[in-house]
């Protein structure tokens, strides 16, 4: 088998712009890389603390990450690197398989987001209803949130338990024990987050503002709070060393669920990011290169002690809001932070936990769609998936979530196609007046019902031609079935159509089709019912369906009179 065809062709966005970029545009790019390095340095340290690993991982993840996934993408302005919606994943896979196999689950998830890639798989974010997606990132904003209530009020607990019910009786027995130092300087950090002035927030962004403010105040104050330095010993001044994966064979096919979930998540989150950043620049992504370049990105950053990464879109949306034209942008935002990591690393270790904490409450917050008041609009099936769905990703498991989202939304699909398909039947009023209009040359024939069937005939709505065995009379001989807004046929239909010509041939009448679209007339030859049917029986059109019913009529009133005769 020649699979050549279903590959995609290799081709990154970046080579698109290589030598047409001007001063202008290199410039603008440099100013834009410059502003995203500002908002994911504290970003990147929060979500690798999260996510239950050193805060270095998260840095290594920007710059590796942000280097591959803008120079071989499919996207011209997307910035890649470690999110809020991996924590939830990524320090569950931590907790009960430890951080070295995180790294290899890392590399599996790499594996299959490059096969999605290969395939051509890059569309099936369109079989994701917009309910689904609320719902689960509406759910993933609850846990980030709940995760960081340990530092944010300096809880003097291990960690923070992963049952949601769990955590509540957790916060319930422990909140009169919170650390009031811990706890102001993470409040206060999070009002600067969300009320600092957006036309500051270009130049200036929010998070880094508090990450600085924070670390001077802890510094200069001598707060008793928790920092990078007292926990991790700071952040290694240097390049990122290769480190080689330690493959456990024993949990390697236990890996195989938790990468799953992080190849699905960061290839949902990739392209939705892919999608936000068309519709603010008017361009369009190539979803397959930006699967491999996601695939890539992730082989690559576990070996270097990183983290699993995506497309980030908060990030994405400061780089076009700031200026930012070609994929060079997502390389100056790596390289940016390059240089932190080789220059001002000691800094880090006075950054306290709590102004991190608070970076990642604001990410919950912002990152979630709350406004309820928007379910009033939307059909109640789909307020109930995204219900469905949030509950879930809080109560239980993100992949749980999906699944049962989907087969909510797959189901509901169903019924809504089904109730479009429609069964009528053609009066010889509505004939004449056919004929009135020059549509149709012929009046309905003694003895001859006509119906017409609209919409999907599958597995779903089968079952409607069984109303015809109630409704045709005794008395009829011919059922002219007219198919032409019949807009799908699947194996059920077919089956369908069949069970009916068999069960109408036991009671001595003939089943005619006409007007099939050409796709399921293909579906119906290669089924065998031409024999079923006969071939005189499925005509083109509804006069030739009204004439074969014609003759078919008059050949058994000749056999009744023969016999008569005789």
């Amino acid at each position: 088998m020649n699979i050549a065809p279903y590959l995609p062709h290799f081709r990154p966005r970046l080579l698109d712009f290589l030598g047409r970029c001007d001063s202008a545009s290199v410039r603008a790019d440099l100013i834009a890389g410059l502003t995203v390095a500002v908002v994911a340095l504290p970003l990147a340290m929060a979500f690798a603390i999260a996510s239950g690993v050193p805060p270095q991982a998260g840095i290594f993840t920007a710059i590796i990450a942000g280097l591959l996934i803008s120079g071989l993408g499919g996207s011209r302005l997307c910035i890649g690197g470690p999110t809020g919606a991996y924590i939830v994943i990524l320090h569950g896979i931590a907790v009960q398989y430890g951080v070295a196999n995180l790294a290899v689950a890392t590399f599996m998830a790499g594996i299959m987001l490059l096969l999605m890639g290969v395939f051509r798989l890059g569309q099936f974010i369109r079989f994701f209803p917009m309910p689904i997606i609320t719902g689960f990132t509406n759910g993933i904003a609850v846990i980030i949130l709940l995760t960081q209530l340990k530092d944010f009020f300096g809880l003097q607990v291990a960690s923070m338990p992963d049952n949601f019910f769990a955590v509540l009786h957790l916060l319930w027995h422990e909140i009169g024990n919170l650390h009031w130092p811990t706890f102001l300087l993470a409040l206060s950090s999070l009002v600067v987050i969300l009320s600092w002035p957006k036309r500051f927030g270009r130049r200036l962004p929010a998070p880094f503002v508090a990450l600085v403010g924070a670390g001077l105040v802890t510094a200069l104050a001598h707060l008793p709070v928790a920092t990078i330095g007292s926990k991790f010993g700071g952040i290694p001044l240097g390049l990122p060393t290769f480190t080689p994966l330690l493959f456990d064979w024993e949990n390697f096919s236990n890996l195989l669920s938790p990468a799953s979930k992080i190849a699905l998540l960061g290839a949902i989150e990739s392209l939705l990011c892919a999608v936000v950043a068309d519709k603010a620049t008017g361009d369009h992504h190539d979803s397959d290169q930006e699967l491999m370049a996601q695939g890539i990105a992730n082989l690559v950053v576990p070996l270097f002690g990183g983290i699993a990464a995506t497309g980030a879109i908060a990030r994405t949306a400061t780089n076009i809001q700031n200026g930012g034209r070609t994929p060079l942008a997502g390389i100056f935002h790596a390289l940016a932070l390059l240089i932190v990591v080789l220059v001002a690393a000691p800094l880090a270790s006075y950054v306290p936990l709590a102004v991190l904490a608070a970076i990642l409450v604001a990410t919950a917050i912002k990152m979630g769609d709350w406004d309820i008041r928007k379910a009033q609009h939307y059909p109640r099936r789909d307020t109930l998936v995204l219900a469905t769905t949030f509950a879930l990703t809080v109560l239980f498991d993100l992949t749980i979530a999906i699944e049962i989202g989907l087969l909510l939304a797959g189901m509901f699909f169903i019924f809504r196609i089904a109730d479009q398909t429609v069964l009528k039947q053609l009066t010889p009023d509505y004939t004449e007046a056919l004929i009135r209009h020059a549509i149709v040359g012929k009046v309905i024939p003694a003895h001859t019902v006509v119906y017409r069937m609209e919409g999907a005939l599958f597995f779903g709505a089968a079952d409607k031609l069984d109303l015809l065995l109630d409704e045709v009379a005794d008395d009829k001989l011919v059922v002219v079935l007219q198919m032409h807004r019949v807009t799908l046929l699947d194996t059920t239909g077919l089956l369908a159509i069949e069970q009916l010509a068999v069960k109408l041939a036991a009671r001595g009448q003939v089943l005619i089709l006409c007007s099939v679209l050409a796709d399921n007339a293909v579906r119906i030859a290669e089924a065998g019912l031409m024999q079923t049917l006969g071939a005189d029986n499925i005509q083109l059109d509804l006069v030739g369906g009204l004439a074969r019913a014609e003759a078919v009529v008059m050949s058994h009133k000749s056999s009744i009179a023969i016999k008569s005769g005789a």
